[in-house]
């Protein structure tokens, strides 16, 4: 489309969604302005979109209709995410010394923790595939943003470099198209490197029996759009019968409630397939007869990654950073562990997500 077919399309659209705004909602949403540059680098759409959000009887609608809309006129950007021509990608807006607290916070647990420590920062799929915004949308790397974290991490601390691998492999199905989060192969292809620095032979990918659970998926980033148009993704459930299974699978909630679950759960939805419902606290009991026991310290890039890891231990006790209300000594002795590893998404570190078990 030209840019003068983009003004005209865009005034057009201007006219008949203000009017419908205060038609519809009598003055009580504020129709966001209409000079040319918001209509074409998308701040008209975004914030008619932000207007209506709370106000609109079928907002579920009018946000599909809105990022049909803002993919066709100017920037493609909807509640905060940009319309690629072949997937879904979140803006933000991290700095450089985001990162920093969560160094302070790893290397004062290493200090005091009598085990090896190792982490893994997890790139969202922006991460990957950001070079495919425009610049402005994202001055600030999550290259960057690991390189920085990595480089304010103690030397003790063993590093993985999730981002490289995963860069390398960024022509495959790695990442969800409509999420930031990574699909279980993604997840195996960093599992192979981190297994290894752990001290094991990962299981190779051939003695995997990969079963389609849906293609229907829709993640975290449709919600925030309803981008009819965004292609559904696949999740899989990796299978590998070599006589070691899991005994036990616990949680305890936020209210303290014990609960059992069930790993691959197929009746759960979406991410909640791979370890069930979030809950704080999560403790694995296998029959790997080997003694070996792992603390894994995590956010929601973890799900799907600890099914791997069940191969390889006795037990795995698993501590959501999503989750966890500050006072994670009442789930775990940490030193009952004589390895810990941090699986941890470059955004939530810069959410600041590991304040939550300080």
């Amino acid at each position: 489309m030209k840019r003068t077919e983009k003004i005209t399309a865009a005034a057009v659209m201007t006219f008949i969604t203000a009017f419908s705004a205060v038609t519809l909602f009598g003055g009580r949403c504020e129709v966001p302005k209409t000079d040319k540059k918001a209509l074409l680098d998308g701040g008209f759409s975004e914030g008619l979109m932000n207007c209506t959000a709370e106000n609109f009887p079928m907002k579920n609608k009018w946000r599909s209709v809105g990022a049909e809309l803002s993919s066709k006129v100017g920037e493609p950007i909807v509640n905060g995410v940009y319309i690629a021509d072949d997937r879904l990608l979140s803006v933000g807006s991290a700095s450089l010394e985001d990162m920093d607290p969560a160094a302070e916070f790893v290397n004062d647990f290493t200090e005091k923790y009598d085990g090896a420590v190792y982490f893994a920062a997890i790139p969202t799929s922006t991460g990957i595939y950001g070079d495919t915004l425009p610049s402005y949308l994202l001055p600030v790397t999550e290259k960057q943003q690991a390189d920085r974290l990595y480089e304010k991490l103690s030397a003790d601390i063993r590093k993985i470099d999730a981002y490289t691998i995963l860069k390398m492999l960024s022509d495959n199905y790695i990442y969800c198209r409509s999420d930031t989060r990574w699909t279980s192969y993604g997840a195996y292809c960093v599992y192979r490197t981190v297994i290894q620095k752990l001290g094991f032979i990962p299981v190779s990918y051939d003695k995997y029996t990969i079963r389609h659970v849906t293609d229907s998926y829709h993640g975290n980033l449709y919600s925030r759009t309803s981008y009819m148009e965004s292609k559904p993704d696949i999740l899989d459930i990796y299978e590998y019968d070599d006589g070691t299974v899991i005994e036990e699978c616990t949680g305890i909630d936020r209210d303290g409630v014990k609960r059992r679950l069930i790993p691959y759960d197929e009746t759960n939805s979406g991410y909640e397939l791979y370890l069930g419902e979030p809950m704080p606290f999560v403790k694995i009991r296998t029959t790997v007869n080997n003694d070996k026991k792992l603390l894994v310290i995590g956010d929601k890039s973890a799900d799907c990654f600890i099914p791997f890891l069940t191969k390889h231990y006795s037990e795995i006790a698993i501590i959501s950073a999503q989750c966890a209300d500050g006072d994670i000594e009442k789930y775990v002795a940490f030193d009952d562990y004589e390895q810990t590893l941090f699986l941890v998404g470059l955004d939530s570190v810069a959410e600041r997500i590991l304040d939550n078990i300080k």
